[in-house]
């Protein structure tokens, strides 16, 4: 049960770690663009919008991560028993 719960902190790490490497990359490319004009508006509408996509597909992941948590301990709990 230990190493699922190590499996469980290790994904997780990894996913938040993606999550923060990708939103400094989006920050240092919206940086380096710079401007405030219609265009860098629109870029940032785009920017927003990519942002939210990645947050809901990461809260997704997260669900489905924790769905699968719950079958292996289930199962492993089963092992035990029987």
């Amino acid at each position: 049960m230990n190493v699922v719960f190590v499996v469980a902190i290790v994904f997780a790490g990894i996913v938040i770690s993606l999550a923060i490497v990708g939103g400094t990359i989006l920050m240092a490319i919206r940086i380096r663009h710079g401007g405030l004009g219609r265009k860098g508006q629109h870029s940032d509408a785009e920017d927003a919008k990519m942002i939210q996509e990645i947050y809901h597909g990461l809260s997704r992941m997260e669900e489905r991560v924790e769905a699968l948590e719950t079958i292996l301990m289930e199962s492993h709990g089963k092992e035990r028993q029987g």
